[in-house]
């Protein structure tokens, strides 16, 4: 048990050092040799000793805590995010205060009100799809409130953002199912004016256009994202007003974790073959993606890392590290394009059509 009347001058005295050096030796610090260290630490634990935190807030004039409000924690790729913003936090120092908003732009405002009661010294953000304006964003932001936007973004807000190049990412996405053969391509997306579903959907058609494929608007679904089973409901009847088409898709791409994760069971429930009916490729980071039947082709994002990098841009802002003059641009990180049996090459594909690059086009 924690002994809360032990102070860091009672450690300093029964060790015979001085505050500073037991101070610096529980910090890990660089300046003191690891034999001491190991001496104050292995008395502290010894005593129970556990640093007054309020204390060293007041001291500081920071709470030491981050705000992070997600929309959900139900999903591999979210729970990857949150792994790096603990990585990196923890590594200096801060805790974390971690909020849902699912995908409600009145439950955001409130999930930011109620951190910045709680007086966090800044804000990790991932936006609502729900959301329709950054007013919420820009009036804590013009409080002092320093603020990192990550995987989700708008270009409203002239703050530092930390995702992947979400355009490029399904301009290859489209482009590897051209490759094996499928011109009649769909996509799912998020019914969402956040850049990840705007640029998605631009990298989608980009592709198309490159390879002098005409964009069928009949193949454009977006998907309600208000909660899981309106999102079931929302895929069922996109897929089935796709195949019921006179002239249906031959192969879909799928612009999210969610979106990705449900198709796959749903397209087989409606009785229809991946992918002989219906190819398919989407964006997920599930270890599950390679045992599933037949195996999914998915776009693997860096989640662990942009979580990680984002928490560090923000705790740099914090500590008064970051003086770049670029320090609102965005940092896009690089996925991966997993190949795997849902988009495989059609039979009759004779030769694979040259895939042209997103820079080349």
């Amino acid at each position: 048990m924690a002994n809360q009347n032990m102070t860091l001058r009672d450690l300093a005295k029964a060790l015979k050092l001085s505050t500073s050096t037991v101070s610096k030796a529980l910090r890990d610090s660089y300046e003191i040799g690891e034999k001491t260290k190991k001496k104050v630490t292995n008395y502290a634990k010894k005593v129970g000793y556990r640093p007054n935190t309020l204390a060293k807030s007041l001291k500081e004039g920071k709470s030491r805590t981050i705000g992070v409000v997600i929309c959900s924690i139900d999903n591999t790729f979210v729970s990857q995010l949150l792994n790096g913003i603990d990585y990196a936090c923890n590594n200096r120092g801060y805790s974390i205060m971690i909020m849902q908003s699912k995908e409600s732009h009145s439950q955001e405002i409130k999930c930011i009100d109620l951190l910045y009661g709680r007086s966090i010294d800044g804000l990790l953000i991932s936006p609502a799809c729900e959301t329709p304006d950054s007013d919420h964003l820009t009036k804590y932001h013009n409080l002092g409130l320093p603020i990192v936007l990550f995987d989700r973004y708008s270009d409203e807000l002239d703050l530092p953002k930390v995702s992947i190049n979400n355009l490029e990412a399904s301009y290859d996405a489209t482009c590897h199912l051209i490759g094996n053969g499928y011109t009649k391509i769909a996509i799912l997306h998020s019914n969402t004016r956040l850049n990840i579903n705007i640029q998605r959907l631009q990298g989608y058609k980009n592709a198309l256009e490159a390879h002098h494929i005409p964009i069928n608007e009949a193949y454009v679904k977006p998907c309600d994202f208000h909660d899981t089973e309106i999102l079931k409901q929302s895929i069922e009847t996109a897929v089935k007003e796709l195949m019921a088409l006179s002239d249906p898709p031959t192969a879909l791409l799928a612009t999210s974790d969610q979106i990705s994760t449900q198709s796959i069971s749903i397209i087989k429930n409606l009785g229809y073959r991946i992918p002989q009916d219906l190819a398919l490729v989407g964006f997920t980071n599930t270890t599950l993606a390679a045992s599933l039947a037949p195996p999914l082709s998915t776009v693997y994002q860096p989640a662990k890392e942009i979580g990680e990098i984002a928490a560090n841009k923000l705790l740099d802002l914090i500590d008064g590290v970051d003086r770049d003059d670029k320090s609102s641009a965005t940092i896009y990180l690089t996925t991966n394009l997993i190949e795997r049996a849902s988009s495989k090459p059609l039979p009759s594909a004779s030769e694979r059509i040259t895939f042209k690059s997103q820079n080349n086009a």
